[in-house]
């Protein structure tokens, strides 16, 4: 069954989320509150795909709840509802862990695409067996069937988008990617927002796999166009 877990203290906004899911074949459990979101993810052992989390509540506000749920699982799929349009909300959020973002209000439809797109990349089944499993580049293995990334051998958490991201570097290695690609590529062509969430991932992906970040050596920055995975010698070999 695909379950979500929606945290939303206005009820009305919950409601709505809450029967659009359901009509669309989601198993939702609803909290008001992000101390309820904490404890009722750890009473079902981390048993959900998806979480919305409004950012706006009383209490433990919704970056918090976002970033103790991405401590818990890289493999969570994580939403944002703001009712904010400000740019550093949405910097924010993505920087502690949220994959996506919907700024209020927003149509059903709107919410079941993003959803529906999120649920796809934390539900990837394994790759086919006559497909490449591992991708190597330097010191980097990336399995794709295990979902794993190592850097010298040792691992690398990585969320769901992070770990596309990556592997669609590379598969396309020493090859300048335009923002648009790799958005549609990683949120599919059905993608409601901006380009702007690639460049936030970007930037969170460069401080889990680069020695330097502010000095990326694998990541680089193509300005006016995208970015590009430079290919680098192994030194251990």
């Amino acid at each position: 069954m695909k379950r979500v877990l929606v945290c939303e203290d206005e009820e009305s906004i919950r409601e709505f989320v809450v029967i659009t899911l359901k009509r669309a074949g989601y198993d939702v459990v609803d909290v008001s509150c992000g101390e309820d979101a904490l404890r009722v993810f750890d009473q079902e052992n981390g048993g959900f795909e998806i979480a919305l989390l409004d950012i706006m509540m009383p209490g433990i506000d919704g970056f918090t709840v976002c970033k103790r749920l991405r401590e818990k699982s890289q493999t969570l799929g994580i939403i944002m509802l703001s009712a904010k349009a400000q740019e550093m909300d949405k910097v924010n959020g993505l920087m502690i862990g949220a994959d996506d973002y919907i700024t209020k209000p927003f149509a059903p439809s709107e919410l079941t695409v993003r959803v529906d797109a999120l649920y796809r990349r934390v539900s990837l089944n394994p790759m086919k067996s006559e497909e490449h499993t591992v991708l190597e580049s330097g010191p980097f293995v990336l399995n794709i069937n295990g979902r794993t990334v190592t850097k010298n051998g040792v691992p690398i958490e990585l969320t769901q988008v992070e770990f596309q991201i990556l592997e669609y570097f590379l598969r396309n290695k020493n090859t300048a990617l335009d923002r648009a690609s790799i958005l549609s590529h990683v949120w599919t062509d059905s993608y409601y927002g901006d380009n702007k969430i690639v460049d936030v991932n970007i930037r969170r992906l460069r401080m889990k796999i680069e020695d330097e970040p502010s000095e990326p050596h694998y990541i680089t920055t193509i300005w006016g166009y995208g970015y590009k995975w430079e290919e680098k010698p192994d030194t251990r070999r």
